[in-house]
């Protein structure tokens, strides 16, 4: 039985089962699986039965405790006790601090430590050192060694080091602990502070690390790593910059030079130099320029430095403002925009060299050293006027540009330079030209929207404000897709927008060059290419050909959504006018590609295919192969045909194609299988060397009539039908002596065939 341990109620009467009756039966407490209370066989036993089934609570006694002086003995269950099979260990517990410090359970076997339980440490500051600049409230002085550890000398830091705090002696070194910091508090009895930092916005408080060596340390202020308080350590030979805190300067230095135009209230002139560098002639900037503000002159400096912390807002650097006059009706709103209390008018020459330098001789007479000059085109609204170049270059010319166009309408002179080196120059572009990257919009130019199938006719009838117009078929373009440079005539291009040219820009001086063409202006820029027009119809046209459905889906098979031109197709109209007009009836575009019913259609043809606006309306005779003779040209090619030329030809000629204006593009259309039938082929050839003999003296045609007349691959059935067909066209011909009349019957297929049966008994195979 142990005296510490609660009998209460327990059983006395207990016994083990037989088979048990030679163990040492053994009983838990609350801390240990066996509490010292044993049923112990009177012939002795060799091993212990540890029972679970019922607890012994143990009682506390201090008495066998040591308990540390610093400890809350309520904090702690002295009821504990070791388990009494392990050795007889001397047994530490921990606190809230340490894993030992606690009360210690004695023995002689060695020390063990315990974590069932921790007591707590109370407040004991007799060890302590404690320097006067620390919160004694801040700081929780309960903290303790580790006992078992060596007797080290412990440093707290504050919220500036990592020592400088309280400080818990020892002999065996210093160990510097992170468990908790104090709070330092304001002393000011090692600081020089100097009169010019407001001495309410610093942190006295900060203090260096007493472990460090003795520095001078230098504090810097808001502008840089100097002229804030110092702190001055005794024996200090070494000065040491810290960064954290920064004081305040509150005061304004006597050695600063400031510009007229400087807005001095959007400056802060505390500024000053870090005094640990050269004497310097400080530059400052404005909001446009690093140069142009104002200047910090530290004794004896010679050398400049350009400094970017802070900028100064100047205000206007020009004596005046002119508006060149483009006559586009927008002077009066430049003007109100501007208000400028000297601004003046003038007419733009047909260049802005001759028109600066113009404006230039004005402004010198009347002793202006910088002007503005503005164009009426440009939209001024959210333009800074007091803008101004770097003084390294203000003797340039600086070139605002328009939109995305460097070469702008808006310029900044130096007056005296420009007067004096202007008209040496031939180009403007010659002069000494800062391009400066700000854009000044222009405003929207005159749109001209028109139904003419050609530009040329609508440049030629209208009249605009300004200087450019976008002159265009379709309901909406956007007016800023390009800006027209208008430095000089050479630069004032007319710019198509799209490879047909279905919107153009032109500028005004274009006007009196334009003819019949768009091109008898000398000055074209065609990279501009960036809108697309409509696509042109596609028209097959078919008289009962053996091969005009195989041809017919062919054709289908090219136009893909890839190539979105609308395909319809015209089918046995009887005579040449009338299928050409059905045709034209046909197409919703104003130029549509004709497909011949015999045409073989190359795969590779480019359907985007555009007519060319900036000319007269004309038809475009493409190429195609002749299979019989080995000829490559417009014969049975592919036309794009305008619509308004062809209602109106009436077939007076033989050609019903060349009756109006047309061009040859070389391009490829496809084969024209015409050879089909005997009768197709000697109409086909008959009626094409009517008109190559018709069109003599012409060398090509000559050629072209020498190779219908004798060439024959051999390889097509039916060709040397076509061979019969040249040669009674060239008899026929003779026979009517080129009677045009006469002639004009080709084109009826009544007669031909009629003739062919009496030539060469030739059956017509219904085709009309």
């Amino acid at each position: 039985m142990n005296y510490l341990s609660d009998y209460t109620g327990w059983d006395w009467l207990w016994e083990p089962r037989p088979w048990e009756a030679t163990q040492r039966h053994a009983w838990p407490s609350q801390w240990q699986a066996d509490s010292g209370t044993y049923l112990v066989p009177c012939c002795g036993y060799t091993d212990t039965h540890y029972h679970n089934d019922c607890q012994i609570t143990r009682k506390a006694d201090k008495s066998i405790w040591q308990i540390p002086s610093n400890i809350d003995v309520d904090s702690f269950d002295f009821s504990w006790h070791p388990n009494y099979a392990e050795p007889s260990y001397e047994y530490h517990f921990g606190t809230q601090w340490q894993p030992a410090g606690g009360p210690i359970y004695p023995g002689t076997a060695g020390v063990k430590l315990v974590t069932d339980q921790r007591a707590i440490a109370v407040k004991d500051t007799q060890r302590w050192q404690i320097p006067s600049n620390i919160d004694v409230d801040s700081f929780d002085f309960s903290w303790h060694p580790n006992p078992i550890e060596p007797a080290y000398t412990y440093h707290f830091g504050t919220q500036w080091q990592p020592a400088g705090g309280p400080v818990y002696p020892g002999t065996a070194g210093i160990k510097l602990i992170s468990d908790q910091r104090a709070t330092a508090v304001k002393d000011t009895q090692r600081w020089q502070i100097p009169n010019s930092v407001d001495e309410s916005q610093f942190d006295f408080s900060w203090h260096p690390n007493p472990i460090d060596p003795a520095y001078t340390y230098h504090f810097g202020t808001q502008w840089q790593k100097t002229g804030g308080p110092v702190y001055q350590m005794t024996g200090a030979r070494d000065i040491k910059y810290v960064a954290q805190p920064r004081a305040t300067k509150i005061t304004k230095d006597d050695h600063w030079e400031i510009p007229d135009t400087a807005d001095v209230d959007s400056f802060d002139w505390t500024w000053h130099p870090d005094s640990t560098e050269q004497p310097y002639i400080y530059q400052f900037g404005t909001q446009h320029q690093r140069t142009g503000g104002p200047r910090y002159v530290a004794p004896g400096a010679t050398d400049i430095k350009f400094v970017d912390q802070i900028r100064i807002k100047t205000q206007r650097t020009a004596g005046k403002v002119w508006v060149i006059d483009h006559l586009d009706g927008h002077a009066n709103d430049v003007h109100k925009q501007i208000s400028h209390p000297n601004c003046a008018l003038v007419r733009y020459f047909d260049n802005y060299l001759d028109t600066l330098i113009r404006i230039a001789k004005n402004a010198n007479n009347e002793h202006h050293e910088f002007i503005w000059i503005v164009s009426s085109i440009c939209d001024y609204t959210n333009f800074d006027f007091s803008w101004h170049p770097e003084q390294w270059q203000a003797g340039m010319l600086h070139v605002f540009a328009s939109n995305d166009q460097k070469f702008g309408d808006t310029f900044f002179m130096h007056v005296p330079t420009f007067v004096y080196r202007a008209e040496k120059i031939k180009l403007l572009e010659w002069y000494d030209v800062n391009f400066v990257a700000t854009s000044v919009p222009r405003w929207p130019m005159p749109v001209i929207h028109h139904t003419q199938d050609s530009q040329v006719d609508a440049v030629k009838t209208q009249e605009w404000a300004g200087p450019l117009a976008l002159f265009t078929r379709t309901d909406y373009v956007d007016r800023a897709l390009v800006t027209v440079p208008l430095w000089r005539e050479e630069t004032k291009t007319i710019v198509p927008l799209s490879k047909g040219a279905g919107s153009v820009v032109v500028p005004r001086v274009a006007i009196p060059y334009v003819k019949t063409q768009l091109y008898d202006y000398p000055y074209i820029d065609k990279k501009h290419q960036i809108l697309l027009d409509e696509s042109l119809d596609i028209v097959f046209l078919s008289n009962g050909e053996k091969e005009a459905e195989y041809l017919f889906d062919r054709l289908k098979g090219c136009i893909t959504h890839l190539r979105p031109n609308r395909l319809v197709r015209v089918e046995n109209v009887k005579g040449r006018v009338a299928s050409q007009h059905a045709a034209a009836m046909a197409s919703t575009t104003d130029w549509y590609f004709v497909v011949p019913g015999k045409l073989e259609i190359d795969l590779q043809f480019p359907w985007d295919w555009q007519p060319d606006r900036m000319q007269q309306p004309k038809h475009y005779i493409f190429h195609a192969g002749n299979p019989v003779n080995g000829l490559v040209y417009g014969h049975m090619a592919m036309v794009a045909y305008n619509k308004k030329l062809v209602l109106e030809t009436q077939g007076n000629g033989l050609d019903f194609t060349m009756e109006k204006a047309h061009e040859v593009v070389p391009i490829i259309s496809g084969t024209a299988n015409y050879a089909s039938s005997p009768i197709m082929a000697w109409r086909t050839a008959f009626r094409e060397v009517l008109k190559l003999k018709h069109s003599l003296p012409n060398v090509e045609n000559e050629y072209r009539l020498k190779v219908w007349l004798t060439e024959d691959s051999g390889t097509i059935a039916d060709g040397h039908w076509s061979h019969k067909g040249a040669q009674d066209a060239v008899e026929y011909y003779d026979a009517v002596k080129g009677d045009p009349i006469e002639l004009m019957k080709s084109y009826e297929w009544d007669w031909l065939a009629s003739y062919a049966f009496m030539r060469r008994n030739l059956i017509s195979d219904d085709i009309r």
